[in-house]
């Protein structure tokens, strides 16, 4: 479980964000990493047996920075005030399909699956897709798959309009063929993460993802 005092400091850091709060508040800060790096060992506790494809993961391995690139960014803060938990397959490869948790106020949610995968990884998973379309459709159809996450995420901007290149536009997988990125995601109540069964309640929704990383990461290792 989360503390109540890590998700203070989150707040706390909302409403301050800025370099000199977090100068002032580096103990808290300091308190509020050891919170947030235990968190990530009890899930990983928990996901390992599941998914042994995850024993090499380390809490470090799974950790964001708390500092934000804003090189490209409106937004000049300077902190992220939301805490978030990665946990993939292949922690050496860049693009990998894995697990994701996330803490922010009124907008927290649990995921899976690969997001915005780069041009050869994508060509790799829509090929996959071709070729093993039965396989895809039997994961995301499949009752307990559905009732949690429902489809897979389809966002704005991620979607193309007609058939990629290379494939017709009568394909019977077309739909997953248009998509640029493949995961799927469920809101859950912040005060989840107070719960002394928080790691478990959490394995038990993340491990439904599986089948799905599964599929996207046997694509990505097939050979050209």
């Amino acid at each position: 479980m989360f503390t109540k005092e890590a998700i203070q400091f989150l707040e706390d850091l909302k409403n301050n964000n800025a370099t000199e709060w977090m100068h002032e508040n580096k103990k808290r800060y300091e308190s509020y990493k050891k919170d947030y790096h235990q968190l990530i060992a009890e899930v990983l506790g928990k996901m390992k047996p599941l998914d042994p494809t995850l024993d090499q993961l380390e809490v470090k391995n799974c950790t964001f920075r708390i500092n934000r690139d804003i090189r490209f960014s409106k937004d000049k803060s300077p902190y992220k005030t939301n805490m978030g938990i990665w946990m993939t397959t292949n922690r050496n490869r860049k693009n990998s399909a894995g697990y994701y948790v996330h803490y922010e106020k009124g907008n927290s949610f649990v995921a899976g699956g690969i997001w915005c995968p780069e041009a050869e990884d994508l060509k790799k998973i829509r090929k996959e897709i071709a070729f093993f379309h039965d396989d895809l459709e039997k994961v995301v159809e499949d009752k307990v798959f559905k009732k949690e996450f429902g489809a897979i995420d389809v966002e704005e901007g991620n979607v193309l309009k007609s058939a990629p290149k290379g494939y017709e536009a009568n394909h019977p997988a077309i739909e997953f063929l248009k998509l640029k990125s493949f995961t799927v995601s469920q809101k859950i109540d912040d005060k989840l993460f107070l719960d002394k069964d928080f790691a478990q309640k959490i394995a038990e929704k993340l491990i439904l993802i599986k089948p799905l990383n599964d599929f996207l990461n046997r694509g990505l290792e097939t050979e050209e």
